[in-house]
């Protein structure tokens, strides 16, 4: 019987009882555990982080027969069980109740669950109080999933964040004098905030967020979706046999690319699955829910695609951050919408980009969206106009439906300079697909933009509050064309003069190569 994709399930047992299919990450899982006990993961949401600490939660537990046929079914001992202290902020209803309720709640569910009854009130003495009791037999497992989820839920409001961080703070601090009872401590969460007590008490908690052993125990490579979906690859590719003959390139431009060593790259779970799913390429993992707090920072910091893309950041930027002083970069890492493209050891210097087609496509358009119409269906519907005028060489209607994208930016967001309407420019054909490069270097110059499609190359300079001429003198000037000489396309040079007052493209000369 054909194996089921485990959508929606985030529990292992429920994964192997339903007959789900499984990537085996436990050779990955014993490696971790046998090279040491406190640890610390970021991934971003949906990525299975749950999954991961819900597997190790049934190792512990001593359950086997959920791990027949796994790698690690004839290496564990078995016979050595633990208590597990498995915690998920992502359940407790902290919104609907209050997080220190809500901790107390959970509390007692627990200690109900292994028949103990608490002397004390108050959640931090409840939690040491479980740790101790449970332990009379064995050391605990603590297992402790979206740690910061009480935080990030509040990030556009900061009283409510603080709050919750000092509850956190009281709540981990029990932590920290309750070595000897721990044989296992692994917390995950989707960033690594400064200020609470798990990472400034516990010295020993190890950070394996971006270290290279452990870059793929989340996400899944090329070689494990050919591993065990073989199935459900050979039905994507039927479907799509007419347009890509090779169905794993168009998988990996889509869903691939997210790295958290420079070197290797993982597909989406989440994405992947319902791609298989639904035989369809589209957007499944943002279209989960954007945090809202995102788009705010954006619009208020009027970010620009030059900002985002292909931006440096270093070690200690990724490494943690205070939410009253985000670095916006560092934390678009932390939640998914970049990845490292590549580590330089030499200068210790990392290089962010977007991870795959579905990340720039998705979140360049909800960009754009906050900064014009702010209704998706008609930004929408522009952007095929865009895309189809440049697509069959109609320039002029390519012009006039752009300027319509300009005039209505929103005034507020406006930024009187070459770089922001440059920027808007390139967002929107690079998110259209269209194969773009911008800045490039010359020996005496930089060429604004070339854009290549199957019939033409288009090579672009930008001018604001100048004049078209000027911009098309320059690229005749500078001799950017005869780069792309011996191209068979022909190549159309286009010198574009922005007007900040009207808030469009206010001349623009379109000429020939010959």
């Amino acid at each position: 019987m054909k194996q089921k994709l485990a959508l929606g399930h985030q529990e292992f047992s429920e994964v192997i009882g339903n007959n789900c299919i499984y990537v085996d990450k436990t050779e990955t899982i014993y490696k971790l555990i046998n090279n040491g006990s406190y640890y610390f993961l970021s991934r971003p949401r949906r990525f299975g982080k749950s999954l991961l600490a819900n597997t190790m939660k049934e190792l512990f537990l001593g359950n086997k027969e959920l791990f027949k046929g796994l790698w690690i079914e004839d290496k564990w001992n078995w016979e050595q069980t633990y208590p597990v202290i498995k915690i998920s902020f992502s359940n407790i209803s902290h919104n609907t109740f209050g997080l220190e309720k809500a901790i107390n709640v959970m509390l007692d569910d627990i200690a109900e669950k292994y028949n103990i009854k608490f002397s004390q009130e108050g959640y931090p003495y409840k939690f040491q109080e479980l740790i101790i009791k449970l332990s009379a037999k064995a050391q605990v497992a603590i297992i402790i999933d979206e740690y910061d989820k009480p935080i990030i839920d509040y990030l556009d409001d900061l009283d409510k964040a603080n709050e919750n961080k000092v509850i956190l703070k009281n709540f981990y601090s029990v932590l920290k004098d309750s070595d000897k009872y721990i044989k296992f401590l692994f917390i995950t969460g989707v960033s690594k905030f400064s200020h609470v007590s798990i990472f400034s008490d516990l010295n020993n908690l190890i950070d394996i967020t971006i270290d290279e052993n452990y870059s793929q125990i989340v996400g899944w490579t090329k070689e494990e979706l050919e591993k065990y979906f073989p199935d459900y690859l050979a039905g994507v590719a039927e479907k799509y046999k007419d347009i890509f003959p090779d169905i794993m390139p168009e998988i990996k431009r889509w869903y691939n690319g997210y790295s958290w060593d420079g070197t290797t790259t993982v597909h989406n779970p989440v994405s992947i699955m319902n791609l298989f799913q639904k035989k369809e390429f589209s957007n499944y993992w943002f279209a989960t829910g954007t945090p809202t707090f995102l788009m705010k920072l954006i619009e208020k910091q009027k970010l620009i695609a030059f900002d985002i893309e292909n931006s440096f950041t270093s070690n200690d930027l990724l490494d943690k951050y205070d939410f009253t002083k985000i670095n916006f970069n560092s934390l678009l890492f932390q939640t998914g919408y970049l990845t490292i493209k590549s580590k330089s050891l030499r200068t210790r210097r990392i290089v962010l980009d977007y991870p795959n087609q579905e990340v720039a496509e998705s979140f360049t358009k909800n960009i754009l969206n906050i900064q014009t119409f702010d209704n998706i269906d008609r930004t929408q519907a522009l952007l095929f106009k865009i895309a189809d005028s440049f697509t069959d060489n109609e320039l002029l209607k390519f012009i006039n439906y752009i300027n319509v994208l300009y005039k209505n930016i929103s005034y507020h967001l406006l930024e009187r300079k070459e770089s922001y309407y440059h920027s808007l420019f390139y967002m929107i054909m690079k998110m259209l697909g269209f194969d773009i490069e911008v800045e490039i270097e010359e020996i005496d110059a930089r060429i604004d933009a070339v854009i290549k499609t199957d019939t033409h190359i288009y090579i672009i300079e930008f001018k604001i509050d100048q004049s078209a001429k000027k911009a098309i003198q320059q690229i005749k000037n500078k001799q950017y064309a005869l780069k792309y000489a011996d191209n068979k396309r022909p190549i159309i040079l286009i010198g574009i003069n922005f007007d900040t007052e009207k808030q469009i493209i206010e001349d623009y000369i379109i000429e020939e190569f010959i």
